[in-house]
């Protein structure tokens, strides 16, 4: 089967290799928000004819997962520095969840993404039918290339690392055709403080029911590695597995083998702004580079 290739729009792959590694890579990080500069919203606007709602840029920013990339290659670097035989393919979406979630059964009902606390698949400002057609297709491009990349590293004793970030507060709006206005509103001066602050770094892997799902070896070396920097790690505090993510199925069909991460964007942007492109910090990547690719380190002993 060849490798997933990068394809415009829809997803980019990056394989930084070991001095020594072989053909097939070890480590697969997907980055399923990985849409995060302005353009990136943009060109798929343009391209859509549904009418959205104004400014709704500010909500591709708020929610995109900004720095995710960027600490993707720099554990990865770390890595194979510390692992010259391994390598690391890095697989990251283009398309803006904004508009459709490449982290979503689309098939989903909508009470079962407000069960699981999280953001539909097919945003509701998606009217149009050509524009449900065109985001499916990539879509559908996107979750295949990864089900591919799937197929090719994890039978042969691979692992995966799920990587996404998250704005620092759990902010209590509803995903309808206001999100711009209840956005505005809740990060001014006076409200953003109030919303509760989320862990800096958190594992989530429990599923509805409490079950924990995350391989353990590698939580434990995590952990430790991140308090060396003086980073705590939460277990599972901002919101469960849910089955409406296709990160579950690759927890299940994978046991031990993937980690859903989640890092809090203030760890690595400089400084963090709800509604503009972040600018990352290098520096921050760096401080957390390290104890992510000593984590990656436990699936592979010896």
């Amino acid at each position: 089967m060849p490798a997933p290739q990068t394809k415009e729009g829809v997803i980019d792959v990056l394989r930084i290799n070991g001095s020594a590694s072989g053909p097939t890579p070890d480590v697969l990080i997907e980055i399923p928000h990985g849409a995060t500069r302005t353009t990136d919203f943009t060109s798929v606007e343009a391209a859509l004819t549904s009418r959205l709602p104004e400014g709704l840029v500010d909500f591709f920013h708020v929610n995109t997962d900004s720095g995710a990339p960027e600490l993707a290659v720099a554990l990865a670097q770390r890595f194979v520095s510390l692992e010259p035989t391994k390598s690391v393919a890095i697989l990251r979406c283009r398309i803006p969840r904004t508009f459709i979630d490449c982290n979503r059964r689309i098939d989903a009902k909508p009470e079962e993404f407000k069960a699981g606390k999280v953001t539909p698949g097919l945003m509701p400002w998606v009217t149009s039918d050509a524009d449900r057609e065109l985001l499916l297709s990539r879509y559908r491009a996107y979750v295949q290339a990864v089900d591919d990349a799937v197929a090719e590293v994890m039978p042969k004793g691979g692992a995966m690392l799920l990587l996404h970030t998250y704005a620092p507060r759990t902010v209590g709006v509803e995903v309808d055709l206001d999100i711009v206005k209840s956005l505005r509103a809740a990060y001014t001066p006076e409200k953003e403080p109030t919303w509760p602050m989320r862990p800096e770094v958190d594992v989530i892997h429990k599923t509805l029911e409490g079950q924990p799902l995350a391989p353990t070896k590698v939580v434990e070396r995590l952990k430790g590695a991140l308090a060396a920097v003086k980073v705590p790690l939460a277990d599972g505090e901002s919101y469960p597995m849910h089955p409406s993510t296709l990160a579950h199925g690759h927890v299940l069909r994978w046991p031990g083998r993937v980690l859903c991460v989640e890092v809090r964007r203030d760890l690595l942007a400089d400084p963090w702004d709800p509604f503009a492109q972040q600018r990352i910090s290098d520096e921050k990547c760096a401080t957390l580079a390290g104890p992510f690719a000593e984590a990656l380190r436990a699936w592979f002993p010896g």
